[in-house]
């Protein structure tokens, strides 16, 4: 009988670590495409909006409109910088969550390795045990037809 891998508790671990490794990364991606969603979405809302400006300035517009569009527009381009400023951590964030997820899948590998390991050479000893035991078992018979081969004579 094959006896149960000592490590197991380690093996079982490291696929929970892996496991939960994997599921970070997904929230990861998931943060850092709705941050570039957004970034897309304020980028095209400042575009239609500068477009409405030179639209309105090219039929004439008064010095105080005029100042309300380039206030809005400035404060789009802070809300722009701020969401880039979003991307570069979500960035970070995935890049760390890969690093993270392919450490747990190489320890993984690593203890199911070394479990594979550990049954092979678990199936080898009990070949072996079965083995000597038919070993055993011929000779016995062996030794009994002998035995009753001299008992003839």
């Amino acid at each position: 009988m094959i006896k149960p891998f000592s490590l197991q508790p380690l093996v079982h671990l490291a696929q929970q670590k892996n496991d939960a490794a994997t599921k970070k990364l997904g929230q990861l991606n998931q943060q850092h495409q709705t941050a570039q969603q957004k970034l897309d979405a304020l980028q095209q809302y400042r575009k239609d909006y500068q477009l409405k400006f030179q639209e309105e300035a090219k039929q004439g517009m008064t010095p105080v409109d005029m100042k309300n569009f380039q206030d809005f527009i400035g404060r789009l381009d802070q809300a722009i910088r701020q969401q880039t400023a979003v991307i570069e951590k979500t960035k970070a964030g995935v890049q760390s969550g890969r690093t993270e997820l392919m450490d747990t899948t190489r320890k993984m590998k690593s203890f199911d390795t070394l479990a594979q390991r550990h049954v092979e050479a678990e199936k080898k000893l009990e070949a072996k045990s079965e083995q000597r035991i038919q070993d055993e078992h011929s000779g016995r018979i062996s030794a009994y037809r002998m035995a009753e081969k001299d008992g003839e004579k």
